[in-house]
């Protein structure tokens, strides 16, 4: 069997090689290369990833014969599923299955006259090799979303340090200021309750010599409540490290838990400076405390949301692999006995039975893609993807639901039309989970502002301590609520959940265009709000 001298001459293939990485190089030293010449790369390097696997199998072919001649393609399908994407990797695993027919299986140089069982080997191995791809490009979309939280988080995280550094310039300013004119300050004291801060002085013998306002508005006690009285005493503090070790040092600074009039816990940013008098001995410690305890709030949040995104990852990704493996996995194996089967049974029976087969595997294949993003959603709009995917959990869950939609609903912004769809997935199925109801209203109302989605169970209701939790972003749930309101949050829009004993109601307001928050006066039920900002 001849192969064609390209596949042969190892200069050629080395030639190739080098100018395509240098044509990479020139790519990545170039930051506004147009999005065409980055598609053009993935194309030829998925192509010439097939080259090289048709070229390896060449190599082998004295070893292997026309035995297994997909062997080495599939280090062609994995490579371009994971590094160039859909189409590249259609065109390497089409160029790999040409070369593979046209000169490793009999009859050579030819695409015709092929038998049974090369043709069932090309389906299954396009079969496999369309498994690869779909894992590959959700792999590939997955880490794409997981690179952009964490920049997002990063940004979040970057803005939180700049923040607090301006406020400690701010801190240092004001304590250097203090510093140089402590006497100045105490006679001019009503200046100081001009600061948010709260600011006090204690003696050597830790009694309050001053307490500004700011303190007043934060802890709760008046001026004439704390003067004289240990602050460790009043606010019960809870400090990081040995007091002492606190008052050994010039400058101080650190978080501590303090303890309000009205028994509630804060955080505080606290910055101490001993105060000394014109012979250098110490007379006490000027203290200024800012409430952080919102800033760690959010901080914990965000640290949640982030380990809840990475499970919801994994477990997404076991709930795929399962799916496979009890579908796909099944219907294949069974393609394979019969292939095997082939030569002793009649062929045209087990042809239709692995025709049947080949055509459940697309249907699984379908179910599972569209349930990951049905094509609906792109190509039609939201109305058309909400009745297809409510007739099927109706028909999965038993549950009735009802419809109602705008009968000219065109087509929305596409982000719009994303997070609407979502939060209908999302909410269907925590009722399917946990509401116990029989009946799910849905209804979309449109007008030249906002569209507002309504979804309305008659389940048995949320807890009030859930629904809190639901609201403050904290507990065990609000997985699925979280990734709701961070839509939201992005598109100007809010989210609001009202639960009794008679069902649940989750009411979804997004612009049309960018505005302010749309939120909701609704009080008769309990409620919980997730504002857009």
């Amino acid at each position: 069997m001849d192969i064609p001298a390209a596949f042969c001459d190892g200069s050629l293939l080395h030639r190739l090689k080098v100018g395509l990485l240098e044509g990479a190089v020139v790519k990545i030293s170039r930051p506004n290369v147009q999005r065409g010449s980055r598609h053009a790369l993935q194309y030829a390097l998925a192509a010439l990833a097939a080259v090289v696997a048709l070229f390896l199998r060449k190599m082998l072919y004295p070893l292997l014969g026309s035995a297994n001649p997909y062997d080495t393609l599939w280090l062609a399908v994995v490579f371009s599923a994971w590094y160039c994407g859909i189409w590249p990797s259609v065109l390497s695993v089409s160029i790999g299955i040409a070369g593979i027919w046209y000169w490793f299986l009999p009859p050579f140089h030819s695409f015709a006259g092929k038998g049974p069982t090369e043709v069932f080997g090309m389906l299954g191995f396009l079969a496999f090799s369309a498994v690869i791809v779909a894992l590959g490009e959700s792999t590939r979309r997955i880490m794409g979303e997981r690179q952009r939280v964490e920049q997002e988080l990063r940004e979040v995280h970057e803005r939180l340090e700049e923040r607090a550094r301006k406020r400690t310039l701010e801190l240092e300013e004001k304590t250097e200021a203090l510093q140089r004119k402590t006497e100045e300050a105490l006679e001019k004291a009503l200046l100081l309750d001009l600061a948010n801060d709260a600011i006090f002085i204690r003696s050597a013998s830790d009694r309050i010599s001053y307490w500004n306002r700011g303190a007043e508005r934060l802890y709760g006690w008046s001026k004439e409540e704390v003067l004289g009285g240990s602050t460790h005493d009043l606010l019960h503090t809870e400090f990081p490290e040995p007091l002492e070790s606190i008052k050994s040092r010039e400058v101080w600074e650190g978080e501590l838990r303090h303890s309000k009039k009205d028994g509630s816990q804060i955080i505080v940013e606290s910055r101490w400076t001993t105060l000394r008098d014109k012979e250098g001995k110490p007379t006490g410690w000027l203290e200024i405390n800012a409430d952080v305890t919102a800033r760690k709030a959010a901080e914990d949040a965000t640290r949640r949301l982030s380990a809840r995104i990475l499970s919801l990852q994994d477990e997404e990704r076991r709930r795929i692999a399962r799916e496979l493996h009890d579908s796909l996995g099944q219907y294949l194996a069974a393609l394979k006995m019969n292939i095997d089967l082939l030569p002793t049974r009649d062929v045209k029976r087990m042809a239709a039975q692995c025709s049947e087969i080949v055509d459940r595997c697309l249907v699984e294949t379908r179910t599972i893609s569209h349930l990951l993003h049905p094509p609906l959603l792109d190509e039609a709009g939201f109305g058309s993807a909400a009745r297809w995917y409510v007739e099927g959990f109706a028909e999965r869950s038993g549950i009735e639901v009802k419809l109602d939609l705008p009968a000219e609903l065109g087509r929305l912004n596409r982000d719009v039309e994303t997070a609407l769809f979502r939060a209908l997935q999302e909410a269907l199925t925590n009722v399917h989970r946990h509401s116990g109801s029989s009946v799910v209203d849905v209804r979309l109302v449109i007008d030249e502002k906002q569209v507002r989605l309504k979804i309305r169970d008659n389940g048995r209701g949320i807890p009030q301590k859930t629904l809190r939790q639901l609201a403050e972003g904290s507990g065990a749930r609000g997985v699925g609520l979280a990734g709701m309101r961070e839509r939201m949050r992005e598109l100007g829009g809010s989210l609001q959940i009202q639960s009794d004993q008679t069902g649940t109601l989750l009411k979804i307001a997004v612009p049309i265009y960018e505005g302010s928050p749309q939120r909701s006066a609704d009080g008769e039920r309990n409620s919980a709000e997730v504002p857009a900002a």
